[in-house]
């Protein structure tokens, strides 16, 4: 954990020292009472923990706050539901470079029962997302939806954003080479693509299909590639 997030909540209770968190600052970084350590507010500043007292069944902290984030940048990502450990990935990895909405939408040719893992049902996909985040040492969440159909996500995306299909079989153009508005859309599909409908449904929606070289790669990896290749062109930090 290069930050520890908390919930707003959780602010001014003990940390239990069953708590992960509690293991990190104890035994990873070995603070003692009055060491102070990186923390943040889940959606909100960063700013300074303080380990006060150590006690058999938790720990003392106090906070002090900076000022409240920036804004997410303007993107948002569709991915047609893939197995649980490369959504895990993805939910850790997408959060780590800025994601600012993360969607998985159910996908013709994807495995319906996905969308019935218990990473989804019990919650769990929030831990790799808060993971994600203090990585980069950032305090801000996507938003994260998982289960919804294609359509009704393609239906919120901005109208300003610039919109673009990851796609092996029909691109014209590499995702390098792609006009960029302020705002971006990145849509993926499952692990076996986009079935002919779905790219007209995108194409009528205003994707452009692009692609990212001849090599065929997981979809984690292109995900993080696609989200590098964007955030570099677009300039931000």
């Amino acid at each position: 954990m290069n930050l520890i997030l908390f919930a707003p909540a959780e602010l001014a209770a003990p940390l239990p020292r069953s708590d992960p968190r509690a293991a990190h600052l104890l035994g990873v970084l070995r603070r003692q009472p009055g060491d102070t350590f990186d923390a943040g507010v889940i959606n909100g500043p960063r700013g300074r923990g303080t380990l006060v007292a150590i006690g058999t069944e938790a720990l003392t902290l106090a906070f002090t706050w900076g000022p409240p984030p920036p804004p997410p940048v303007p993107l948002t990502l569709l991915v047609g539901l893939p197995r649980p450990q490369t959504a895990r990935d993805i939910l850790r990895e997408a959060t780590a470079l800025g994601v600012g909405a993360l969607h998985f939408v159910r996908a013709d040719k994807g495995e319906a029962g996905y969308a019935r893992s218990t990473l989804w049902s019990s919650g769990e996909w929030r831990r790799h997302v808060i993971a994600g985040a203090e990585q980069a040492f950032d305090t801000r969440l996507p938003e994260v939806t998982h289960g919804r159909t294609l359509a009704e996500v393609l239906a919120e995306i901005p109208p300003e954003a610039t919109r673009l299909a990851l796609d092996n079989y029909e691109s014209p153009q590499p995702l390098s080479a792609a006009a960029l508005s302020p705002a971006v859309a990145l849509a993926f599909g499952p692990e076996r693509g986009w079935s002919p409908a779905e790219r007209d449904l995108l194409r009528a929606s205003r994707f452009t299909l692009v692609h990212l070289g001849s090599r065929v790669l997981r979809t984690e990896t292109a995900v993080i590639a696609a989200l590098a290749v964007v955030r570099s062109r677009q300039g931000w930090a």
